[in-house]
């Protein structure tokens, strides 16, 4: 542990030392009692950094695919939220707005003021709250396979009841076998992707930690101030993710008031399984003043 700016600051074992643009730093951050795992790949500072928020059990590595895809000269933050990859667990259960303040504490240990903001899955619930009490810090929203949380048009019960418990986190062979039923899309024709997408980046949590993220998400909507969330924001969405419904997509195209839509034919995972050609389509959006 060091000691920077009154900032106690680790890296993680097998970090690399910061140099310069393109290389990855990894600290844990301490803020408000927590001890959160950060990863920060440096840009060249000429825009707007970038926070990743993850989908529910995965750590920060699942998004490595998507951060090399994207701009070099882009600066990109991503975490493991508390109980999750190599945050430890909180001592209690926490709500989607006590992270987005949790969220903001460590961009401020970190330095970062105005930020732009990108959650798949359960992490675009995470992104959503984070703009919405962030109007001035968050300059545009991007969500991925997403919805508006508890009140939203669910999966079917089949692939809802694959999500109640982390098995596939730690199973691959479970995960290989259940990978079209919940991903859809590329996993459909090529189920043993999602090894390469998740078990062999992701760092397991306790499963404590993954029941907390459900909870969290089972108490949560963003339709209440949906209206209300004024960043630009895109929305990019599969034509088939069995997960996440393509209504949900259309529907938060319509509420959010300064949203546009970007479909693709793929499922849940696409973000990481065609980084190369969804980063594009983000960099442009995050590229415009």
């Amino acid at each position: 542990m060091t000691l920077l700016g009154g900032i106690r600051l680790g890296r993680a074992r097998g970090a690399t030392k910061l140099r310069g643009p393109g290389v990855d730093r990894c600290q844990w951050v301490e803020a408000l009692g927590h001890r959160v795992r950060v990863r920060v790949r440096k840009g060249d500072g000429s825009g707007t950094p970038l926070v990743l928020c993850n989908g529910v059990g995965v750590s920060l590595e699942v998004f490595e695919p998507f951060v090399e895809a994207l701009p070099p000269g882009l600066e990109v933050i991503s975490f493991d939220v508390p109980g999750v990859g190599g945050s430890p667990l909180p001592s209690v259960p926490y709500t989607y707005a006590g992270l987005s303040i949790l969220l903001g504490r460590v961009l401020d240990r970190l330095g970062y003021q105005n930020v732009d903001i990108l959650g798949i899955s359960w992490g675009g619930g995470l992104a959503q709250q984070f703009a919405f009490q962030n109007p001035r810090r968050c300059r545009r929203m991007v969500l991925v396979g997403t919805g508006t949380g508890a009140w939203m048009v669910p999966a079917r019960p089949s692939v809802l009841r694959l999500m109640l418990t982390p098995k596939r986190h730690r199973d691959p062979s479970y995960a290989k076998a259940i990978a079209a039923e919940l991903y859809g899309g590329a996993l459909r024709d090529n189920p043993e992707l999602v090894e390469e997408v998740i078990h062999r980046r992701t760092r397991i949590g306790p499963p404590r930690g993954y029941a907390l993220q459900v909870a969290a998400l089972a108490c949560w909507s963003s339709l209440p101030v949906i209206r209300l969330i004024r960043q630009p924001t895109l929305i990019l969405a599969g034509t088939d993710d069995p997960l996440i419904p393509l209504i949900n997509a259309k529907a938060m195209r319509v509420l959010l008031p300064h949203a546009r839509l970007h479909t693709y034919e793929d499922g849940h995972l696409a973000l990481f399984t065609d980084a190369a050609n969804l980063a594009p389509v983000v960099a442009d959006f995050l590229d415009q003043p």
